[in-house]
């Protein structure tokens, strides 16, 4: 059984370089427009700058894979058409994808593009694996984050592609592909516009002793002075429903599944995605750098459990779940 391949996020080109000199053995991005879910102001890459970064990865023996993971829009899809051409242009090793037509483009044109599927098509079940495979030649499915190690495991023995799962970073808790909620409150979700949450609709403000976050003026949570306060997003706000005062599923604390790549690389899983395009140098460097180590410890018949503190100040509000992969909650 070889080793797992650690997959780390790139906004940038220098983002980009410092993920792979701290040990990735990919990387993906995106392009500077709305074809990727991470559609930020200063993030990203031109085309350009694309084929330069390939050019540099392949140098140093790394993969670059670019997400082009949002959905087409009537009337402009001929942006995501361009998105793949780019890709095909610069060498890159795949394109992550998630809506049919964009798939089939590129089957069409680019037939030796290696195409990956993302986490937003919410592919879970054999069935669904099996039709991307089929239909488009998807050579890898990146699993949506409600399944457990042991159904990840169960589904490997009844499909032929190459799997990844995210193992550390922000943690969706909605269903994958069904960022609805932000597009209702301000007027863009991440499925079409690549922004959860815009920037310019965020706003805190200090009331009755309490730091209150907004999303478009929605109230999304209050902390006490003192408490971590977190970035504001629909799903994991905290609202008040018969009395109770609480979050959707659980705290929304950040990924965090070192501890658990043993199994996932028994279970059959390819590789292990880190979350955080948004992010910066100093960030991925220093995860890319604790992965590559607890992968390495794996390989070597090593516990991974001495690299899983490194990086606990990392997490949303100072705190880590193994989210789906153990379902504490059922």
């Amino acid at each position: 059984m070889g080793s797992i391949e650690l997959v780390c996020p790139a906004g940038s080109p220098a983002m980009l370089r410092a993920a792979i000199e701290a040990g990735a053995d990919s990387v993906y991005c995106g392009l500077r427009d709305d074809t990727n879910a991470r559609n930020f102001p200063g993030l990203n890459f031109s085309p350009q700058e694309l084929s330069d970064s390939v050019a540099w990865a392949h140098r140093h023996g790394a993969r670059v894979l670019l997400a082009v993971n949002t959905f087409a829009q009537a009337g402009g899809s001929d942006r995501w058409r361009r998105s793949l051409d780019a890709a095909a242009a610069s060498g890159a090793d795949a394109v992550i994808v998630a809506d049919l037509g964009v798939l089939a483009y590129a089957r069409e044109a680019w037939p030796h593009l290696r195409l990956h599927l993302s986490v937003q098509a919410a592919a879970g079940s054999p069935e669904a694996i099996a039709f991307y495979a089929q239909a488009y030649g998807v050579k890898r499915v990146v699993l949506p984050r409600v399944l457990s190690v042991e159904e990840i495991a169960a589904l490997m023995r009844e499909i032929e592609v190459e799997t990844e799962a995210f193992v550390f970073g922000g943690l969706c808790v909605m269903a994958e592909g069904r960022c609805a909620l932000s597009s209702y409150a301000a007027g863009r979700s991440p499925n079409l516009c690549g922004v959860c949450s815009p920037p310019e609709a965020v706003s805190y403000s200090e009331e009755e002793d309490a730091l209150v976050s907004r999303l478009a003026g929605f109230a999304m949570d209050r902390y006490a002075p003192g408490d971590p306060a977190g970035y504001p997003t629909l799903c994991k706000g905290r609202f008040e429903a018969r009395g109770v005062l609480s979050y959707l599923f659980e705290d929304p604390v950040s990924l965090n599944a070192m501890s658990l790549l043993g199994g996932l690389k028994r279970a059959g899983v390819t590789a292990v995605k880190i979350e955080g395009r948004q992010r910066g140098k100093a960030y991925v460097a220093r995860v890319a750098a604790a992965f590559r180590a607890a992968i390495d410890a794996i390989d070597r018949g090593e516990s991974p459990d001495a690299y899983e503190h490194l990086l606990t100040d990392l997490a949303e509000g100072g705190r880590e779940t193994t989210g789906a992969y153990r379902k504490r909650w059922r």
